[in-house]
């Protein structure tokens, strides 16, 4: 059941989308709207793609931007970024309410920016996400990981909600640092692909095994699935890897909500 999100003591992950990759992006076959993320009254949302605006709401109870307290950006990709414009105007009110903060990378503002540059005056704020790196917003706090090895600046992110740590792994190749710093009581791992796709800098699932193996987190939840993932049916993958690894591994769903 779905809980409004109103609460100063209410703490969840609601899973706007699920989509990973172009392909389950530009077809829809999963939402890609990003996770919104309450902590104690702040309200944050993270990696609003396509169509973010549209499932916050559709979301039952709906989701009200203008009560978002921040937005994080872990990279400019567009299965990612889509929707990060209309979600400032929409935290913003239009820019009459000056307020919120913008957490991205370097590269979503300059050069060929992802964000639009008539908006950066409307949050109050602005702020570049670097490696291992603590930023807060209200009473949600949270550290960046090392750099992915991705084609753009992408930075993971790890941060408490209740009494459980919680690591969210975005798009990268497989490296052996990612374990110690993503080692969490909650792991969210953004999985494209079911086997090794050389030369693309996205995790399969023998990454995902591996991961799981070294950090034995208390719940793993499957994200951001490609082409590959959604035919191998995700939660089919999870219950097999839960079974395997004697470690609880769920398949996220588009709407799901996780309650700490």
């Amino acid at each position: 059941m779905v809980k409004r999100v109103k609460s100063k003591s209410e703490n969840l992950l609601k899973f706007l989308g699920t989509a990973g990759a172009r392909f389950v992006m530009i077809k829809q076959l999963r939402h890609s709207g990003g996770i919104w993320v309450s902590c104690n009254g702040t309200n944050v949302l993270i990696d609003p793609g396509p169509g973010s605006l549209v499932h916050c709401a559709k979301s039952k109870p709906k989701l009200d931007p203008a009560k978002l307290d921040g937005i994080i950006l872990t990279h400019r990709h567009l299965d990612h970024s889509g929707d990060i414009n209309v979600m400032i105007e929409a935290m913003t009110e239009g820019g009459f309410k000056r307020r919120g903060v913008v957490f991205c990378p370097e590269d979503a503002l300059e050069g060929d920016p992802v964000i639009f540059k008539y908006l950066r005056s409307f949050p109050q704020k602005f702020e570049i996400l670097t490696a291992d790196t603590t930023y807060s917003v209200g009473n949600f706090v949270f550290q960046t990981s090392m750099q992915h090895i991705h084609p753009v600046q992408t930075f993971g992110l790890k941060f408490k909600l209740k009494d459980k740590s919680v690591g969210l792994l975005v798009d990268t190749r497989y490296f052996a640092e990612l374990a110690e710093f993503y080692r969490t009581d909650i792991l969210i791992v953004s999985v494209i692909f079911l086997e090794l796709r050389p030369g693309i800098d996205h995790l399969n699932m023998s990454d995902v095994k591996n991961l799981i193996e070294k950090i034995r987190p208390e719940k793993t939840i499957l994200t951001h699935f490609g082409m590959t993932m959604l035919k191998a049916k995700p939660h089919l993958l999870a219950e097999e890897l839960s079974g395997e690894l004697h470690s609880e591994v769920i398949a996220a769903y588009d709407g799901m909500t996780v309650n700490f």
